[in-house]
């Protein structure tokens, strides 16, 4: 039977495969990847795929349907069931699968969903994205073949792992849990019966409605309910995941939140104890309290691009023990763990920080230099224009003498702070940052920001988020 199918193109993204259900993102879609992804690895010798799926109402029809595409390759598919990316990663690690694929909507709303892929061990993004879309296109790939499949519970294997590299001291710590009706319920209750201390799961029940709140931690409103629920209970600190539990939220015993550059903070420093010297990196849109931090602690910071699969690669790169984005994704790279982003693992790890603490998470959180900073703003650019913004923002700077860093987008330096300008990868939209020592600086740097935008014919973005203390 000959095959060929072309996907929405909005669908194909740079980190995954991701649309609404039903529109932009069907069954039909799922069997394709699968058919091409397969093809891929078989091609490369490889002989098994580890697949799993989120909480999602349409996850488990589409998890079928890529089954069903990549046994059509000959592959052995190896089914691990609902639960959270990072467990995919673990199987796919554990087992020495040649490729991994989860079916998950992440932190969108109900109504999407995606796939997320790794091969070889490795991220799977950008151009091989692509090439999945120009395989499916022109019908390249492999001969049909009768492939088999075997579903495995490995849930507690992994929330076993994760619990092993708990190493805080005598402290009893009392932690409240927000899993978000997200996918990571099941192995979150199996997870904190094996920690000492007081644990308190929210939202502990596997719903694709998310009927709580949406299940995104880097918005302060879905963290409500848990600062109420630190506070009433007492707790130590708050923890918050996304849909697929791959980010982390955290709230310290104040109910402050720590934003994902202040949580690197706290577990930076701890790395560089065990690991003098080592580099540490934050994405671009990090505060310059985080570099300025670690370097304080020894460490070498460093400041790459945004995207997980983009720090991944260069944390393999160099050989850095640690990672983070401002979006809550957390890369552990040590001799303990496997250098990818785990948000139940990441917890983990903090808590056994704060055990070993003299002191309270929110008196670390209040030490550290205050800043203010706009919010992440996101405002609607044409996808084939996005780009040349960026380049042409960046050549009246450049003409300007002013201090640049084009890493990803531009990061402009000043007396009074820094703002960034970036094209988002996955959106047809330009993000902007700014964070000054002051108000008034702040309000300068906003001002040069929309010059810049001006002058490219944009309108300014709205600033009426309120502007956050760090």
């Amino acid at each position: 039977m000959t095959f060929q199918h072309d996907f929405d193109p909005t669908s194909l993204r740079e980190y995954d495969i991701r649309g609404i259900v039903g529109t932009t993102l069907r069954a039909t879609d799922a069997f394709a990847i699968g058919r091409c992804f397969g093809s891929i690895i078989a091609r490369e010798g490889g002989h098994n795929v580890v697949v799993g799926y989120d909480g999602r109402l349409s996850s488990p029809g589409l998890e079928q349907a890529l089954v069903d595409g990549l046994k059509t390759c000959g592959l052995d598919v190896i089914r691990i069931g609902r639960g959270p990316t990072p467990m995919l990663y673990y199987a796919a690690t554990r087992l020495r699968a040649a490729g991994g694929v989860m079916v998950t909507g992440s932190h969108n709303p109900p109504n999407y969903n995606g796939l997320k892929m790794m091969l070889g061990g490795k991220p799977f993004y950008g151009a091989q994205i692509r090439q999945i879309g120009e395989m499916a296109a022109t019908g390249d790939v492999v001969a049909e073949a009768a492939g088999t499949d075997l579903s495995i519970d490995i849930a507690a294997d992994y929330a076993a792992r994760v619990a092993r590299d708990w190493d805080g001291g005598d402290r009893q710590l009392k932690v409240v849990w927000d899993n978000g009706n997200g996918a990571a319920g099941a192995v979150l209750q199996r997870l904190v019966r094996q920690l000492p201390g007081q644990h308190i799961v929210l939202n502990g029940i596997v719903d694709g409605n998310f009927p709580a709140h949406h299940p995104d931690p880097t918005v302060a409103k879905n963290l409500e309910q848990l600062i109420a629920a630190v506070a009433t209970h007492g707790a130590d600190l708050g923890i918050a995941f996304d849909g697929d539990a791959d980010r982390i939220g955290v709230v310290d015993d104040k109910g402050q939140i720590l934003v994902g550059d202040q949580l690197l903070v706290v577990l930076g420093r701890d790395m560089l104890r065990t690991h003098p010297g080592a580099t540490i990196i934050a994405d671009v849109k990090a505060s310059q309290v985080l570099f300025d931090e670690i370097d304080r602690a020894g460490g070498k910071s460093l400041m790459w691009k945004t995207g997980h699969s983009l720090i991944k690669a260069k944390m393999a790169e160099t050989k850095s023990p640690l990672a983070g984005e401002m979006s809550g994704h957390v890369f552990f790279n040590d001799e303990k763990w496997y250098g990818f982003d785990d948000a139940l693992y990441a917890a983990v790890r903090l808590l056994g920080i704060v055990a070993r603490m003299d002191t309270t998470l929110s008196t670390v959180r209040d030490a550290l230099p205050h800043v203010v900073n706009t919010p992440e703003l996101r405002f609607n650019c044409d996808d084939r224009r996005k780009f040349t913004v960026i380049e042409e923002v960046a050549a009246r700077l450049r003409a300007e003498g002013a201090k640049v860093a084009d890493i990803d987008g531009v990061r402009v330096q000043t007396d009074d702070g820094w703002w960034l300008l970036r094209a988002s990868n996955t959106q047809a939209v330009l993000v902007a940052r700014a964070e000054a020592s002051s108000e008034a600086g702040l309000d300068r740097l906003k001002a040069a920001l929309v010059r810049q935008l001006e002058a490219s014919g944009l309108a300014a973005p709205d600033f009426s988020g309120s502007n956050a203390g760090h």
